[in-house]
């Protein structure tokens, strides 16, 4: 019987012997379809799931399978990435177009088939191809499995969930502003809004223009899932006087805290609990733009939406409380949050850190300016990892190496910059081109894995969220300036730290993840903010197969599409 054979067999007693077999099949069709939205009193057609922006929020328990047939209806090549899940064997299913799979072209579908192993919170599904991810993303809601006494959480259960959505919009069409940036050049045009919920709020110069209002109840606690599907912002979230606290990051349980300011970064998710302490009122949620770096330009559009307690009038006479946003730059308040993150690490939610290492990378980060005859200035801005711009192939890279064909790519990837400098000091006189390729980094199964990311100053320092597709990382250090290796890993956390599977790279410093490579596959790794995935910062891991089925890729699914 083959592996595939037996996967839909497992399904059928899911279906037929439910009680006897601790699982459900969960069945979800995506049609993707144009639809007119207006926002900022403009109206455009975007490309939509189902025709709702944001996308429909897909609800399983862990433990399940997951069918989601994706039907393509619109111009456009399309791959949806389910963002954050493990995909333990199922790199066939992950999304990243050229990477896993090739991608769905007009008027032909595929079926996504996972199975939710070990993972329960909050993530998000997105288009993973061209820019299409500003309006097709929406939430995965993975709840706990069922179990006698049913403890659905590590904190007191909440009266109620919400799932909060935070995105970008633009009044011109999302392609057009990357075609025209990548021809140019140049960095492409910022959005003209933030959303929540698919909701600006109230803006000048648009009158009709309303938010999102979540109705609470006073005394009831409320479980906010956040998030970040904009396509290049980290983002504040606040809601005027009211403090949130902090229970989950990327579908796992960090140690509670208090904060009345949450950072967010795209791909990245947060779970916070609301308590409705006011006995009435309209108070103000604010999303707005997190951004250390002078000189790169951003959305400066703060969005609202409003909780709005029961029994409080709705009438232009009721006040409204609002809130002070941090300012842009407000590096403090950043890491006075993301330093406040730790792992639960309980018996039952254990924080597993590969304490000995196979593999320790270091991994520049940044960007770059290379030739380009056709742009205005006769160069384009770029970016790379260990000085490697990534060339997207037309064959999907887990294709190529499940099927051994040669020439998609080599596996020789740099474990470290080809060449070592003063990485956030004063590079003015360095050279800023940077090589091409698809290489990637080879790992044997099971092998434990470190991999420091160091910003660079080549342009400029920025922040940058690097998601690894795959896996879930633990965030062991993280430090201003260049990762020192003798001295910075004295003060790692190899204890608590917290478990992510996006995380920002500090604007000047480094960051230091910790993995096992236990998913057999070619894993992608790429900075989520768009513009800088699309100048080409990203690379794959491939992991070899272990011993035996269990441990081994399983085959591809007849309905894979082709290039």
């Amino acid at each position: 019987m083959g592996a595939w054979q037996l996967r839909f067999l497992l399904l059928a007693l899911c279906i037929a012997l439910p009680s006897l077999v601790e699982c459900r099949v969960r069945h979800y069709k995506f049609n993707v379809v144009m639809k007119k939205y207006s926002r900022l009193c403009s109206t455009k057609p975007i490309v939509t799931v189902n025709g709702q922006f944001p996308g429909p929020t897909l609800y399983a328990r862990e433990g399940d399978t997951v069918l989601v047939k994706v039907v393509n209806h619109v111009k456009y090549n399309v791959s949806i990435h389910w963002h954050g899940i493990r995909q333990l064997r199922t790199g066939w299913a992950d999304g990243p177009a050229y990477i896993t799979q090739c991608p769905i072209p007009p008027q032909q579908s595929f079926v996504y088939n996972f199975t939710i192993t070990g993972q329960r919170g909050t993530l998000l599904w997105h288009a993973h191809i061209l820019w299409l991810r500003a309006t097709v993303h929406g939430a995965i809601v993975i709840l706990p499995k069922l179990k006698v006494p049913y403890v659905p959480y590590p904190f007191p259960t909440p009266h109620k969930e919400r799932v909060i959505i935070l995105a970008e919009w633009w009044k011109a069409d999302t392609e057009n502003v990357i075609n025209q940036a990548m021809a140019l050049g140049a960095a492409p045009n910022v959005s003209d809004a933030h959303t929540i919920n698919g909701h600006p709020g109230p803006v000048a110069n648009c009158s009709t223009q309303k938010g999102y209002t979540l109705k609470v109840e006073s005394g009831k606690t409320y479980l906010l899932r956040l998030v970040n599907a904009a396509l290049n912002e980290e983002l504040f979230f606040k809601i005027a006087g009211h403090q949130l606290t902090v229970v989950e990051v990327d579908a796992t349980y960090t140690k509670p805290f208090t904060t009345d300011t949450v950072l967010i970064a795209p791909g990245q998710t947060t779970n916070v609990l609301l308590k409705a302490d006011k006995s009435s009122g309209r108070y103000v949620v604010a999303a707005s733009t997190f951004m250390d770096t002078p000189i790169v330009a951003i959305d400066n559009q703060t969005a609202t939406a409003f909780i709005h307690y029961n029994g409080t009038l709705a009438s232009s006479l009721t006040p409204t409380f609002g809130t002070r946003t941090p300012p842009q730059n407000a590096t403090p308040i950043a890491n006075n949050f993301t330093d406040s993150l730790r792992s639960l690490n309980s018996h039952k939610y254990p924080a597993r850190v590969p304490l000995t290492l196979d593999h320790s990378l270091l991994f520049a980060v940044g960007l770059g300016v290379n030739p380009c005859a056709t742009c205005n200035n006769g160069s384009r801005v770029v970016a790379d990892v260990n000085n490697v711009t990534f060339v997207m192939p037309t064959t999907a890279l887990l294709q190529a190496h499940y099927f051994n064909v040669s020439g998609v790519f080599t596996d020789d990837f740099p474990a470290n910059p080809p060449s070592k400098f003063n990485y956030t000091g004063n590079v003015t006189t360095m050279n800023l081109g940077t090589q091409k390729g698809t290489r990637l980094y080879r790992l044997k199964y099971n092998q434990t894995v470190q991999v420091v990311l160091q910003d660079t100053g080549l342009i400029a320092p920025e922040n940058h969220p690097i998601h690894l597709h795959g896996f879930n990382f633990f965030a062991v250090g993280k430090g201003i300036g260049n990762y020192n290796p003798k001295t910075d890993p004295a003060n790692f956390n190899l204890v608590d730290p917290v478990e992510r599977n996006t995380i920002g790279v500090p604007s000047g410093g480094w960051v230091a993840i910790r993995f096992r490579a236990d998913n057999p596959g070619v894993w992608f790794m790429h900075c989520h903010l768009e513009v800088h995935t699309s100048w080409g910062l990203k690379m794959a891991f491939v992991v070899d197969n272990g011993k035996g089925p269990n441990e081994s890729l399983l085959p591809p699914p007849k309905d894979l599409p082709k290039c």
